[in-house]
């Protein structure tokens, strides 16, 4: 985080000035005025106003630093990769070693991505959805699902009654109930509470 001292004949052009200097935009800084100036009598008396410029933390910045941390201290050498579309940040990391940035049934993973979304939004004013992938993880999880989510739909049906699904996080349920939303044959809702809420499939009234 950088922050620079400018001046100018008034406080909006020291602004200025400050953002020149740090190459930012406005919404990209705090300002603190030290001396708002003084314009003198034919220019005797007079002072130039004074700003700090402050730049705000980055949220995408501070979850890749968390990530490269995190990485470091689990044995996995990693580069990222970042694709920002709105409010949606999508990280993409591969290297060496991934596994234990995965763990079982992608829990590790998981876990990653809601910490590193609650520490960069949480020092941030500006709220971001934050979605990590490891290697091609999150593809290959996605055909698990949609799988299982087609088997325990046929077993529903079969028994006619109500299949619980293990615990998964909310963007997993959602592709369950994605999948299955076509399917007029079967109903889906989740249940429960977070950590262990998951998806019940059961046949369509």
């Amino acid at each position: 985080m950088r922050d620079i001292t400018a001046q100018g004949q008034t406080v909006e052009e020291a602004i200025q000035n400050g953002l020149k200097e740090l190459k930012l935009e406005p919404e990209q800084v705090e300002v603190e005025i030290m001396d708002e100036g003084k314009k003198g009598i034919f220019g005797i008396g007079s002072r130039l106003a004074m700003v700090k410029v402050i730049e705000k933390e980055n949220g995408v910045q501070i979850a890749t630093d968390y990530i490269q941390d995190i990485a470091e201290k689990m044995g996995a050498k990693i580069s990222i990769e970042v694709k920002e579309e709105g409010k949606d940040t999508f990280i993409q990391i591969s290297g060496e070693n991934l596994g234990v940035l995965i763990g079982k049934h992608g829990q590790t993973l998981n876990s990653l991505q809601y910490l590193t979304q609650l520490i960069a939004n949480k020092r941030t004013e500006q709220f971001r959805n934050i979605f990590i992938n490891v290697g091609d993880y999150r593809e290959r999880r996605y055909e698990t699902l949609s799988g299982l989510a087609e088997k325990m739909a046929g077993k529903a049906l079969k028994t006619r009654s109500a299949v619980h699904l293990e615990p998964m996080p909310s963007f997993e349920r959602k592709i369950i109930h994605a999948i299955l939303s076509e399917n007029k044959k079967i109903e889906t809702h989740s249940e429960g509470r977070d950590p262990y809420r998951y998806v019940v499939i059961k046949p369509a009234r």
